[in-house]
């Protein structure tokens, strides 16, 4: 892109450790040199954080609030945070540690304008702050999270979650659910699409001009030939086989227990994974800090924080911002080969 991309990021629960970690990670100079980060939130919140983050020497630098009324009117500069005030809770006794309703209704209303900008391209990508599901659904929005809420509003019917970091990239089949349920819900259509979603990101988001991917079998030593069960034969290994036929760089299924090392050291750019942990165990040894939680098949960029609201250490300045600054400049990332790839399109886009 010619210019820097416009990228929005949601407070998430005023009560949480987003403003902390927005302000933290704002305050780092190197972030305005690869976009122009607008903030929609809360501005007494925001305003509270700086002055508690400065008192406690947190800050790469002093921020000032710039309040604007459109992404397009930022300043873009280190040392002030260009901020869409859509909420006013100065008065709804918000504090570090103890959600109410009132921040979770703003909560919501912060990720559901940065949706309408996404989609009118006022942003070129979304960056969402932790946000609770419980103060969600106390809010009236009846929603498993930030991911089906954001798909609704964008009309997407097949998207995954890519959890991401610099060594290693988790896609998942099943995501919430006990693990009990797993074999139950997965079945070929479902891994099919996973690979074909996944491998589409990485080329046209990530820049990978030929994705390799690795699925991972459900059961200890890929089923032995079906001796601890059949969900490879039966449901993944022909899912990858039509993934193949449709051009997908793809193997598998691969035993878990050694193909995490494979595609740690270079081997695949991403592994698809059955199940939550089976995917996230080796994730999170490897990226606890700064792993980026992605959603695939939107048509907007959005990736979040891996991480939640953290409310017993809100307010105590000990929040970690690495996995907000990697989301920001992953956003970047997407924004930038995103353009580029629409711009000059290859044989097969």
């Amino acid at each position: 892109m010619k210019t820097l991309p416009y990228i929005g990021i949601t407070m998430g629960d005023p009560a949480g450790v987003g403003p902390e970690i927005i302000v933290m990670a704002l305050s780092d100079p190197a972030i305005y040199e690869s976009c122009r980060p607008v903030v929609i939130g809360d501005g007494a919140v925001l305003t509270d954080t700086i002055s508690s983050l400065a008192e406690k020497k947190l800050m790469k630098r002093e921020i000032s609030i710039n309040v604007v009324s459109a992404p397009g009117e930022a300043k873009g500069r280190p040392g002030v945070m260009d901020l869409m005030p859509l909420s006013d809770l100065a008065g709804e006794g918000i504090a570090p540690g103890r959600p109410v309703v009132a921040g979770g209704r703003a909560m919501v209303g912060y990720i559901l304008e940065a949706v309408k900008m996404a989609l009118r391209n006022e942003i070129q990508g979304m960056v969402t702050g932790p946000i609770s599901k419980v103060l969600m659904h106390e809010a009236g929005y009846k929603y498993d999270g930030h991911t089906q809420l954001i798909a609704h509003k964008t009309d997407a019917k097949d998207y995954v979650m890519m959890l991401a970091g610099t060594k290693l990239r988790v896609v998942l089949v099943t995501i919430h659910c006990a693990l009990r349920a797993v074999p139950e819900l997965l079945d070929q259509e479902s891994v099919y699409k996973t690979i074909l979603i996944a491998a589409k990101a990485l080329k046209k988001d990530m820049g990978f001009e030929r994705p390799r991917l690795a699925v991972a079998a459900l059961n200890p030593h890929a089923g032995e030939e079906g001796l601890f069960g059949t969900e490879e034969r039966e449901i993944i290994a022909p899912a990858i086989s039509r993934a193949k036929a449709h051009g997908v760089d793809v193997e598998g299924p691969f035993p878990a227990d050694t193909l995490f090392h494979q595609a740690a050291a270079g081997r695949f750019e991403a592994v698809v994974a059955m199940y939550h942990d089976q995917g996230l165990i080796p994730l999170k040894l490897l990226h606890f800090s700064d792993a980026v939680n992605v959603t695939l098949g939107l048509p907007i960029i959005r990736t979040s924080v891996d991480h939640g609201t953290a409310y017993d250490i809100a307010g105590t300045g000990r929040a970690d911002p690495s996995s907000l600054k990697a989301a920001i400049l992953m956003a970047t990332r997407m924004a930038k080969n995103r353009s580029a790839s629409t711009q000059n399109p290859k044989p097969g886009t």
